[in-house]
Formats: C-alpha cells, structure tokens, sequence
C-alpha cells in the first residue's frame, strides 16, 4: 500500500481514508510538492466507495493511492458510524481552489486536462483571472482515445506541472491517473470530477445553505436527472454502512 503512515485515516471496506480537513491536506500536498514524488490525490464519495467493491480493479487503485480525501458527505457520515470521525469533510472543488491560491504565492505550475474543449478553454481563462499568479503550463480536453494516451503523457511531462487536474468521470480519470502515475511523474495528481464545468460556469454548483443540508448530492441530481442510475449507489452505501459498522474504521 502506497499511502504515507503519517496520514491519520479511517477504514472504510478497506479503503484508507484521510482523517485530515482542509488545512492539514493542503499542508501535506505542500511538501509533497516540495519533495517533487508523484501523489495520486482521490476525492472519495459513496458512489466511488460502492464502485470499488464491485470491482477488485478499481479498489486497488484506491487502495494505491498516496491520499484519499473524504469528499462525499457520505463519506463523513459513515466515518461517523464507525466510531472515528474524520475532521471535516475536504470537498475536491474546494480543494483545487486552495491549491490554485497557494500555488500563486508559491509560483506553482499547474496543468488541466479534461472536459470538452470548450469547457477547459473557458476554466483555464477563469482561473487564470481569479489567480493572476498561477502559472497554467498547459490544458487540453479530455476526449482522446486510449492510444493517444502517450501522446498526452509526454504534453504534461514537456510541461512539467507541479499539480495535474484531470476531469474525465470518476470512472475514467482515477484508473487513468493510476495507469500514468509513475511515467507522469507530478508531484500532486487529483480527479476532480465536474470541476471545469463549474469553474467556466456551464454549470453550477449547489447553493451554500444546500452544501450545509450535506444535499449537494440533490441538487445534482434535479439538475441532471439522467445521473439517478449512479445516485442508486447512495442508498445501498448507507445499508451496507449501517450492516458493517462494527466491523467498520
């Protein structure tokens, strides 16, 4: 198992998580930045928890991972349920905000891949206005098919970003971050998901007092309705939490 003993973690169906809030994972991404050894950053929440004990493959990228973070609500609540909370709940958007902030005093290089072209064209420009310092080393779409992989690989490398983000669905950008980690070589690599849709404003994220409820999970699903298959995961997770928490943490 790849991930630093120093972290503080639960245990959930044998995933690791990071007991951390925001400022201690902010603080170690820091030195792994410092240290220059890849990370593979995952935002973990229920439906990606679920996903991993259905597949034994996608269980072990988590497994591997340097950190995971407890993204989902669902995440913190079952935390909860097995008697060793976690401090806070390190949302990946909100996470990516800091890491931007941080990386302007710092002179940090970033580089974004994901989402359609227009979406990171848009995201790029966003975050490039809201922190004039960042130096954005390269961005490009996520639609490329599995044989141009190297030819992305070696972009980020000539590009040599100290944090990569990648949007292409949880599905998709956490094997892909695990299949190229070593080859990538970035000191922090992190899925974020919906991100770049929120960021250039195609889409928008839940209302504060919603985000407070711990429904965001809702107001994605109103507003796109087409994603209730994967939502189903949510109720089977709390079951399964609610059976197992004994042997739970």
């Amino acid at each position: 198992m790849n991930q630093n003993n120093t972290i503080p973690t639960v245990d959930l169906f044998g995933i690791r998580v990071s007991k951390w809030g925001m400022d201690d994972t902010v603080r170690y991404l820091t030195q792994a930045i410092e240290a220059g050894k890849p990370h593979q950053v995952i935002t973990a929440n229920p439906i990606m928890v679920m996903a991993a004990l259905e597949d034994p493959s996608y269980m072990e990228i988590m497994k591997k991972a340097e950190l995971v973070v407890p993204d989902g609500t669902g995440v913190v609540w079952a935390a909860n349920k097995a008697g060793n909370p976690v401090q806070e709940r390190v949302a990946g958007f909100d996470l990516l905000h800091e890491l931007m902030k941080l990386g302007e005093q710092r002179a940090w290089k970033f580089y974004l891949l994901g989402s359609s072209p227009e979406v990171i064209q848009a995201a790029k420009d966003r975050l490039q206005m809201l922190y004039p310092g960042v130096k954005i080393v390269g961005w490009r779409d996520g639609y490329f098919k599995s044989e141009q992989d190297q030819e992305v690989v070696e972009a980020i490398k000539a590009a040599a970003p100290d944090v990569l983000f990648v949007a292409r669905g949880a599905d998709t950008q956490e094997p892909w971050i695990a299949k190229y980690k070593e080859q990538l070589a970035v000191p922090v690599m992190m899925g974020v998901g919906g991100s770049f849709d929120v960021i250039s404003g195609r889409s928008k994220r839940a209302p504060k007092w919603m985000q407070k409820l711990r429904a965001e999970w809702l107001y994605r699903l109103i507003k796109e309705p087409t994603r209730y298959r994967r939502m189903l995961a949510l109720p089977k997770f709390a079951v399964k939490v609610l059976k197992e928490k004994e042997n739970l943490g």
